[in-house]
């Protein structure tokens, strides 16, 4: 995926984390952009019109989901609420134009996402992968939908989080990042916009695009990649990173690089000494980042010491908020320029999705038994 280079603003002199005086964890202004990508004729139409579909091995493809609507959309995919009508189960559906991936590097990344998406299907705080499949114009990953909404998305309406709701999400990410990093994982888009919370109120991360596969410990790599907002200092510097890169929540590069931290004077001693470890711009010195114990260094920090870990890692701790779901689907958590786009199939996207033709991507051929209900079992 092509890398994005933050502009620099010299003249913003603000600091890393806003101040206002007020209780709770504040809101951080939206770095979410809605692409000003042309709407492919706006409907379902453009996402499989002219497609000749190619069957997984199972007999799974585009003509078994009722398309419902769009939840999203980026500069390589649009998203799709679905439901599988064998069961009507409903998934997220991520359709990539393959005239975007055209070089090795494009490929690896579509891979390298299944591949992440696949592995994250045991973790419960990780949004997993149900199948996969193609066209001759489209990649199609059918994954879990998470119905609450995004962090970004809650933290525009409440402005700003307590405490206690900060510690159980940033634990929940925690879990979930170590788990990928014991996998040689390197989750590169940490956002708020891809922080999920379930109906429960647990968080599920998503969107695996620039994660790196294969690194073990000590491993590092160099590819200049992230959202502008976000990129961790190291990557900012050209210097190779590994697994203990951290987003540098800012306006700037001139912030993320150079600027010291200074933390609002509302937070608590135990948040401002967590956050101030989090963020360190050295990431030899970066909270969990020791060799062999930078986990344990997280878990026994005194930020996290109401923690139950065991509990939190068995998805039985209680979260402190829980979505409000007001219709069938919860699209009132998502955002209505993309749920406003009605999603219809006509009777010619319908024959010409059944024909089968063989593509370049091969391997992209999956379905995952942990998500599927008995009557679908392989």
């Amino acid at each position: 995926m092509p890398s994005q280079e933050p502009p620099v603003d010299d003249k913003n002199e603000d600091a890393d984390l806003p101040s206002e005086e007020t209780d709770g964890i504040a809101y951080i202004s939206s770095s979410r952009k809605h692409d000003s990508i042309k709407d492919d004729s706006e409907d379902l139409k453009p996402v499989i019109d002219g497609m000749d579909g190619i069957k997984i091995s199972q007999g799974l493809g585009l003509q078994d989901f009722d398309l419902i609507r769009v939840i999203g959309r980026g500069s390589y995919a649009k998203v799709l609420l679905v439901r599988l009508k064998k069961n009507d189960q409903i998934y997220a559906m991520k359709v990539v134009k393959k005239e975007l991936v055209h070089d090795d590097e494009d490929i690896d990344w579509v891979q390298t996402e299944k591949h992440v998406f696949e592995q994250a299907s045991s973790n419960p705080f990780l949004v997993g992968l149900h199948s996969c499949f193609q066209t001759t114009s489209r990649l199609f990953l059918v994954i879990e939908y998470v119905n609450g909404g995004d962090l970004m998305f809650h933290m525009q309406r409440q402005r700003k989080l307590p405490e206690e709701h900060a510690r159980f999400y940033a634990a929940e990410i925690c879990i979930a990042l170590n788990f990928l990093h014991e996998r040689g994982i390197i989750y590169r888009d940490l956002k708020l916009d891809n922080v999920l919370l379930d109906a429960d109120g647990h968080i599920k991360l998503t969107d695996y695009g620039m994660c790196k596969e294969g690194l073990g410990p000590g491993d590092t790599t160099s590819t200049f990649c992230g959202t502008p907002n976000y990129i961790a200092p190291e990557i900012l510097r050209g210097e190779e990173y590994g697994e203990c890169r951290c987003p540098g929540p800012s306006w700037s590069t001139q912030v993320i690089l150079e600027k010291p931290i200074r933390i609002p004077r509302f937070l608590s001693v135990k948040a401002s000494h967590v956050l101030k470890g989090f963020l360190n711009k050295d990431p030899k010195e970066r909270l969990g980042c020791r060799p062999q114990t930078g986990f344990s260094d997280i878990k026994s920090h005194a930020f996290f010491r109401s923690i139950d870990w065991d509990l939190l890692e068995k998805k039985q701790a209680l979260p402190p908020f829980q979505p409000q779901i007001t219709d069938d689907y919860g699209l009132d958590n998502f955002d209505t320029q993309f749920t406003s786009e009605p999603v219809q199939l006509t009777p010619d996207d319908e024959d010409a999705i059944k024909r089968i033709d063989q593509s370049e991507f091969e391997g992209f051929e999956y379905i995952n038994p942990l998500l599927l209900s008995t009557e679908e079992s392989v």
